[in-house]
């Protein structure tokens, strides 16, 4: 009996997990559908998307801190929850909603998807972990993906200019601050909590992009048509808070290694949600190159620590 509970308990932790990545790849296309739809710019969309989460995770702080298992952050750890979180969800996220005024939900899925082997390299700088042989390899093919991917797209385009390859910039920068974003949080987690530290560390990032919007944009956030708000409360509860804790849960579940594995999905649910909603072509190069990410990313995965 007891087999068959824990069973069932691992199921539903891959089917969280898979909902959870799901969830989070639909964010590209919401932004794009954004941008499609209304004039809305990227500083503001992200703010609006922060306003709408931010009661979530303050609640979710609040309930974390008041058990009685609780133990209180030092003033360093204040500190380095303030800065991750900024890191992770105000500098990463603005990058990314910028990035994606000029490239396609695909392409930045794609490229956001490498900060795995950005994470892998940072923590052999950083703290000098050395990288097997398979992790190299893995890395060459994530690479490999990468670069057969981007240039297919190139190549399709009729006339790609400057801005295509200043959205592709901003993304990897995105994925670059999202890499130093997981190592920072794999510090720090072990030690606080993973719900504690996503709500709090969610909680300065939304400060930070409301004083980023306050400080270099006059709009006021209550001018907007309605199809912004929806969008954003969309981007708010469907591809920040409910994935969040749904990951969360899912790694407790099934542990990160599984979880990083069925979060692959990702990548691949943005390019099939991009062709249907945002009638995005998929090409043959860049599906070949999708196959080679998510083969390096699986492979370090399996073998990363």
């Amino acid at each position: 009996m007891t087999k068959k509970i824990s069973n069932a308990y691992f199921v539903g932790g891959v089917l969280i997990s898979l909902l959870g990545a799901v969830c989070f790849s639909t964010k590209a296309v919401l932004v794009k559908m954004a941008y499609r739809d209304t004039n809305i710019d990227a500083i503001s969309l992200l703010a609006l998307r922060m306003i709408f989460s931010l009661p979530f995770f303050i609640v979710s702080a609040a309930v974390s801190s008041s058990k009685s298992t609780n133990e209180k952050f030092t003033p360093r750890q204040w500190f380095y929850v303030m800065v991750i979180g900024l890191l992770g969800y105000y500098v990463s996220s603005l990058l990314d909603f910028l990035g994606l005024q000029y490239i396609s939900a695909g392409m930045e899925r794609l490229i956001l998807f490498i900060y795995p082997t950005l994470v892998l390299l940072m923590s052999s700088v950083v703290f000098k972990t050395k990288i097997n042989t398979i992790q190299w390899v893995a890395l060459f093919i994530t690479y490999a993906g990468l670069i057969l991917a981007f240039w297919s797209e190139v190549d399709f385009m009729t006339t790609p200019d400057a801005n295509f390859y200043k959205g592709a910039i901003l993304i990897f920068m995105c994925a670059f601050t999202f890499a130093m974003y997981i190592v920072g949080s794999g510090r720090l987690i072990p030690k606080v909590g993973a719900v504690k530290f996503n709500s709090y560390a969610m909680s300065f990032a939304a400060l930070g992009v409301l004083l980023n919007f306050f400080i270099v944009n006059e709009n006021s956030l209550l001018d907007f048509p309605m199809e912004v708000y929806g969008y954003s409360l969309l981007m708010a509860i469907l591809s920040t808070v409910i994935p969040s804790y749904l990951v969360s849960e899912g790694i407790k579940r099934v542990g990160s290694d599984n979880a990083a594995i069925i979060g692959s999905i990702g990548p691949v649910s943005t390019i099939l949600q991009a062709y249907f909603l945002l009638q995005e072509p998929i090409h043959f190069f860049q599906l070949v190159g999708t196959v080679l990410i998510l083969l390096g990313v699986l492979l370090i995965s399996r073998k990363g620590k």
